[in-house]
């Protein structure tokens, strides 16, 4: 029996009902047509500020979970707003605890920018800066852009058009065989 690859979810946004949620929430719930496993990392808030002098061993334990959980996922989806231009700080202190460790190092990478039309390249590019310097491998064909408005959300959290349903297990499946 094989064992489907694990593709880590990541969002940058704090807020339960943020539409970068409900990508998430939706490519979860995909993740078997796209015959793989979603996990969602859920420990975004419980992160310390990040102090070089606290990347050493013993890590804080958000911290080595945060980085257990990349080890052992065959990919990464990230899915954030964007905040003032860039990255939403708190989801950029997540990205900072990657730099010291090696386990997103050519791993699989990919993000989708639910913003509307015209938005979020600020934290498209912030992103792509951040993943250079951890050596991961960005998935270009898996980066994609699918603007998601409240109204395309369901009452259960996820997006209701079958056409974004449909791109979602698309990325997931790119991201898969790309590991």
């Amino acid at each position: 029996m094989s064992t489907l690859p694990v593709i880590l979810l990541l969002s940058g946004s704090l807020r339960t009902a943020s539409t970068n949620e409900a990508v998430l929430r939706t490519a979860d719930a995909v993740a078997p047509a796209a015959g793989v496993r979603t996990v969602r990392y859920e420990g975004l808030a419980a992160l310390p500020h990040f102090n070089p002098d606290d990347d050493a061993d013993p890590l804080p334990v958000p911290v080595a979970e945060l980085r257990t959980a990349i080890d052992r996922a065959a990919g990464i989806l990230v899915c954030t707003p964007e905040y003032a231009g860039t990255l939403p700080g708190s989801f950029k202190n997540l990205l900072d605890w990657t730099v010291g460790g090696t386990e997103i190092s050519d791993k699989p990478v990919a993000w989708v920018n639910a913003a509307a039309p015209g938005r979020g390249q600020g934290a498209e590019a912030t992103l792509r800066a951040v993943l250079g310097y951890t050596g991961a491998g960005i998935v270009e064909s898996a980066c994609v852009k699918i603007p998601v408005d409240r109204g395309m959300v369901g009452d259960d959290g996820q997006i209701t058009d079958p056409e974004v349903r449909r791109q979602l297990v698309e990325v997931l499946g790119l991201l898969a065989t790309s590991s």
